[in-house]
């Protein structure tokens, strides 16, 4: 059985088998079939990729998010002070305690004093006063509030201390190995640090999870108690494609900058720390941003629940099972590479029934220049129950007369391209 060539993109599927019993079990052994790929329109002749900027920041990371594939890496993974972009997984915190129920936009939030003399950025709230939900988050996200944030993290969980224990908690479960948090605010302590990796990887979370909520992060003004202030982050007036996410400074962490932007239904989530200043974190940023964009490209190669192959099932009441992906599959490749990526499907020797849809059944390797660039689970698109006692009996000979008289261990599905 050969595999034609889609837009391009070629499917080369090894399915290791353990039965030969004629040229019809072989043939039945794996029924594979390659999913139409929307073509890339007019795709542009390949160019070689420049080695990427080097910027003046202590560290930097740049993240395609539909993909999760990084593109630029510098000491990313070195844990520092991070001063404001602690406020993302403020408000995540935050946000996933809207989306829970368990507080809404229109609540009303005490000021405490000590939340009043928090040090630092302000929202300028009072002592006394009640403020919404809805204009403590706009005072963190927008206005960088110090002040704010600790009002919400008394209102939600009684004081900061036990708030940071919060924090951490969804630091673990995003896999932030390299994050530890004691404030809500980002003001400096010895032990609260984070690194441009995990800060990329909760600023997907913010854009996945809560993406009505993530819209305040490009808003560029807020005003509170008839005081008018500015986002910091001013890629939001030099670049339309930008919508976040969150500016940082101390005199430890220096200048830092979580940034997202989005063109042509490619996003791109840059993270730059200890930068230099106010003008060098922002044009730094700028800078991994547009490479990312000018010299890489994200195709969808599949969606979720696409087939790319039909199994042969022994032992159920079907003689088939679809395989394929349980969510959408991107990559990240240079421009101009589309038509030179392979793929591979890699199923057990041998299926045995009952199958679970859902059920793990091998794996799908993408490989770009002898290198894999994706290598990603496959499963069960259906379920298959047992068959009855014939079925199973019928199906137990056919397997052992298979395995008496042999065959290749290794059977190689080629596209028929050469």
């Amino acid at each position: 059985m050969s595999l034609q060539r889609i837009s391009g993109f070629s499917m080369r599927m090894t399915i290791t088998r353990t039965i030969a019993l004629a040229a019809a079990l072989l043939s039945a052994a794996a029924l594979a079939q390659t999913p139409t790929l929307n073509p890339t329109p007019n795709p542009p002749a390949a160019m070689p990729t420049p080695s990427a900027p080097q910027l003046g920041a202590s560290s930097y990371i740049l993240v395609d998010y539909h993909s999760g594939y990084t593109l630029v890496d510098h000491e990313a993974d070195r844990r520092a002070d991070i001063a404001s972009m602690t406020k993302l997984m403020t408000t995540y915190v935050v946000f996933q305690e809207l989306s829970r129920g368990n507080i809404a936009l229109t609540d009303t939030v005490p000021v405490s004093e000590t939340a009043w003399r928090t040090g630092g950025s302000r929202m300028f709230i009072e002592p006394g006063m009640e403020v919404t939900v809805e204009d403590l988050i706009l005072g963190i996200v927008i206005q960088s509030g110090n002040d704010a944030c600790v009002a919400l993290a008394e209102f939600l969980a009684g004081t900061e201390e036990a708030f940071a224990g919060v924090m951490n908690h969804y630091a673990e479960q995003l896999g932030m190995r390299n994050s530890h948090f004691v404030n809500a605010t980002g003001l400096p302590h010895e032990n609260h640090y984070s690194t441009a990796r995990d800060m990329a990887t909760l600023s997907a979370a913010l854009i996945r999870e809560f993406p009505e909520e993530y819209a305040w992060f490009s808003q560029k003004e807020f005003t509170f108690n008839e005081i008018r202030q500015h986002n910091r982050n001013n890629l939001l007036w030099r670049d339309p494609a930008v919508d976040g996410l969150k500016t940082g400074h101390t005199e430890a962490a220096g200048y830092c900058l979580a940034a997202s932007a989005k063109r042509d239904g490619m996003r791109l989530i840059s993270v730059v720390m200890g930068s230099a200043s106010e003008q060098s974190r922002a044009s730094e940023s700028q800078s991994l941003l547009n490479y990312g964009f000018r010299f890489f490209e994200t195709v969808q190669l599949y969606k979720a629940g696409d087939e790319l192959a039909r199994a042969r099932v022994w032992k159920g009441e079907g003689d088939e099972v679809g395989v394929g992906i349980g969510s959408d599959l991107f990559v990240t490749i240079p421009r101009g590479r589309y038509d030179d990526l392979e793929a591979r499907v890699d199923l057990p020797p041998t299926l045995e029934a009952p199958l679970e849809a859902g059920q793990s059944l091998g794996r799908l390797s993408v490989v770009l220049d002898g290198e894999v660039v994706i290598d990603h689970g496959l499963q069960a698109l259906e379920t298959v129950p047992e068959a009855g006692f014939f079925g199973r009996s019928w199906d137990s000979v056919t397997l052992w007369a298979g395995g008496l008289f042999g065959g290749d261990d290794d059977a190689e599905v080629e596209d028929d391209d050469e």
